[in-house]
Parts: C-alpha cells; structure tokens; sequence
C-alpha cells in the first residue's frame, strides 16, 4: 500500500511518534557503550585510555559509512511518498548488499593496520598495545555496524522506529552482559569486552537485515544482488561520505590533540566523548523524524508543510539542546565517580563535561537541520559546509595543541572542548544559511 506524507500528517503528535522511540533506539547504544566504559575502567587508567582510542578507530571506519542509514532513509521515505513501495525497498536491498560490500575490506585494513591506528592517534605504550588487541578482534564487527545502519535506515524510511527501538535493546542489553562476563568472570581483560560486543553486533545486524528481507518478499521487491543498482547507491551516498569523513577527521583531529596532553587527559576526553554521543544521539531522535517526514513531505509534493516541519523540529531541537545542557551540567560532578577512581582523570572529565552543557542548545539546532537537508536529499551541499566546518575547525586545534603543552589536564580539556565548541558554531552558520533558502525544497519521487 502506498504510504503519502499529506499536509495533516506533519503535527506534534507525528513528530513525537517518531522521535520518541528513535530516542530511545539511539541512546540505548551510547548508554550501553558507557557501561563498557564503566567495566573497562575498572580495569585501570590504561586500559580505559587504551578503549577511547580503539573506540575511536571502530566508530570513523564505520562511521564514515553512516550514509548507508542517512541516503536510505531518504529515498525509501520519497519513494514512499510518491506511492512506490517496491522501488523504496529494492533500493533498502541494495543499501544491504553496499554495506557488506563496504565493510569486509574495511574490516581486513583496521585489523591488519590496528598497531599503527592507535600510534598515529598518539597512543603508545601499553596504551598502544591494549588498543590495537581491542581493535583487531572490533574490525570484525565493522560489516556488522554496516548491516545495521541501511537496515535501520530502511526501516526509519517506512517511519517505523519502534522495531529498531525492540532490536537494539535486546542487543546492547546482550552486549552490556557480555562484556561483563568476558571481562571479570572469563579473566580475558580489554580483550573480552572487544569480543562481547562483536558477538552483540552479530547477532543484531543478522536481526535487522532478516527484517527487511521479510517486507522485500512482502512487496516482492528484487533481493539479488544487482551491481549497477548498487553502484548508483555508492554514487548517490558520495557527497553523504564526503561530509562523514569531514566530520570524522574533527572529532579524530580532537582526540589527537587531548592524547597529546597524556593517559589521564586521553582517558577523561574518552568518557567525554562517549557522553558526547549519548546526547548527539538523543539530540538525533528529532534529526531521524525530519530526514522521514521531510522526505515523505517532498516525495508527496508537500513543499511548505515540508517548511513548517523544519520551522517545528528546529525550535524543539532548541529546546531539547537546553534541556541536555541543564542535565548535563548538573551531573558533571557525579558521572566521573561512575567510571574511574584516579582522581585526576575525574577532575579533567568535570571540566570537559560542563563545557560540553554549553554546547548543547547549538547541537539541538545543527542535528535538526542536518536531519532535515538529509530527508530533501541535498547531500551535495552537506558536503560543502562540513568541509567548510572542517576548514574553520584545524587550525583552531592546532593553536590549542602547540599553546598547551605546559596545563594540567583539567584545564587542557576545557581548552579542546572550548575548540570543539567553536566547531559546532561553524556547522549551525552553515545550516542555518542553506535552511533559509528554498533550494532545497525539490518535490516529486
């Protein structure tokens, strides 16, 4: 059947439907990595370090492929709201098919080249060597991580967030025991808990793709593997990667600058940025109900309700973003005692987490609009203001890694969390000029 966006169907309650179980679905992994953070560090500073870095390496190889969701979405959404059922979900199989094509010589690479991922992000040292065992049993799972962002990614496109939200609970819930299990019990260190979410991701990413192979019979979509369509799939998701790999290159750009500063600052900055992506992925949940609504809304020929759902989830992306911060802040002397007992290492992640509150109102409005222009398909000019940000954003960072040299680690992690503040500033000048425009809104299937 076919399924159109109408002028009615972009409310409130719309958004809700879909964001609130997208919450829920994107931050039960970042609470579940936290939890890995939590067993790891009680390992020692080492080892936590050690996890920050491999975490790291895992997150910018699959993550530069996080197109596979972000481009899926969006046509199976437009094919939807132009009345084509079929075409959406042969364009999810093919979606499949890249991901695997994607991500087993990605996986071959970080394992073959682990030792020397983990030295030029500035590790070394026993650091160096627990992060490359993590990262050479974690390369594995990269196909995975892959199969599991263009399923999902299919599914946001049918404006069904609630399977993924049943999946991925009962996955990182696995994991979370696993890790545990693998750590202490079975005595196999950073070691166990690499094997325990590879296992996890396994199993869900199996979970995912049988969904979706399921509703291709239904509509009796084409499952084989059709190379020309999958090449168009990689063709249209290059901008997409573009803008990944800029984004990516910032957030490794940054962590190479806090392991300049030492184990404790390296550690701190790794249990920062896993709160980071807990709230970017809470902040996400609306950016997921634009990129479905949006291209829904222009698939159907809806340009302005296209408009005014921008208006709405840019204004609740605002507000989520201050409400974060406030939440933020107020535990910041609280979550530090959850994952270390080395009282430097807590010190320095206060600091970085209250300069992380600030930042939150900016990325309530940067994730809406990118969640936005990613449902109208303008992949092309993400790409360009990314790179722009990018650009905006390194030689700020060099500043702080030549001028820091002689802080302690508290006050050098305020310093590099300042500078990632100002990165967030350049992505919602660059957002908030393409939104205003109207090219963007293109209309049809």
């Amino acid at each position: 059947m076919s399924q159109v966006t109408t002028a009615s169907a972009v409310t409130p309650a719309a958004v809700l439907r879909l964001a609130v179980p997208a919450f829920l679905t994107l931050v039960a992994e970042p609470l579940f990595l936290l939890a890995d953070s939590a067993i790891v560090g009680h390992l020692g500073t080492d080892a936590l370090a050690a996890l920050g870095v491999a975490s790291v390496v895992l997150l910018t190889a699959a993550g530069v492929f996080i197109f596979l969701a972000y481009a899926t979405t969006a046509v199976v959404a437009r094919a939807l709201g132009a009345g084509s059922p079929a075409r959406a979900l042969a364009a999810g199989v093919d979606g499949l098919w890249l991901s695997l094509v994607l991500g087993m010589p990605t996986a071959g690479l970080v394992a073959l080249f682990a030792h020397l991922l983990v030295r030029l992000l500035g590790a070394d040292g026993i650091v160096a060597d627990l992060a490359a065992t993590y990262l050479r049993i974690g390369a594995a799972g990269i196909p995975s991580l892959l199969v599991i962002s263009a399923a999902t990614g299919v599914l946001r496109g049918f404006r069904d967030t609630r399977t993924p939200l049943l999946v991925a609970t009962v996955g990182f819930a696995v994991n979370g025991a696993l890790n545990y299990l693998l750590v202490y019990p079975a005595g196999l260190g950073i070691a166990g808990s690499a094997l325990g979410t590879l296992i996890a991701q396994t199993g869900v990413a199996v979970a995912f793709a049988a969904l979706v192979i399921r509703r291709a019979r239904h509509e009796g979509a084409r499952l084989s593997f059709h190379p020309a369509s999958v090449l168009a799939a990689a063709r249209n998701g290059a901008p997409l990667l573009v803008r990944t790999i800029a984004l990516r290159a910032a957030f490794l750009a940054t962590t190479w600058v806090a392991a300049g500063f030492g184990a404790v600052a390296l550690a701190a900055h790794q249990v920062a940025m896993n709160v980071f992506n807990l709230l970017a992925f809470a902040l996400d949940a609306l950016a997921i109900a634009a990129q479905a609504l949006i291209g829904h809304g222009l698939g159907a020929g809806a340009a302005a309700e296209a408009r005014r759902a921008t208006t709405l989830m840019t204004r609740w992306g605002g507000y989520a973003g201050v409400g974060l911060g406030l939440i933020t802040a107020a535990l910041a002397w609280v979550l530090p005692l959850l994952f270390t007992p080395d009282p430097g290492v807590r010190r320095a992640l206060t600091t970085a987490l209250l300069v992380l509150a600030l930042t939150q109102p900016i990325a309530g409005i940067v994730f809406v609009l990118d969640g936005v222009l990613m449902g109208a398909g303008d992949s092309v000019m993400l790409a360009w203001l990314q790179v722009a940000a990018l650009a905006a954003y390194l030689p700020v960072l060099l500043v702080v890694r030549a001028a820091g040299g002689g802080l302690g680690a508290a006050a050098a992690l305020a310093v590099v969390w300042a500078a990632l503040a100002w990165f967030m500033m350049a992505r919602l000048l660059g957002l908030v000029w393409r939104a205003r425009t109207d090219r963007w809104l293109v209309t049809g299937g």
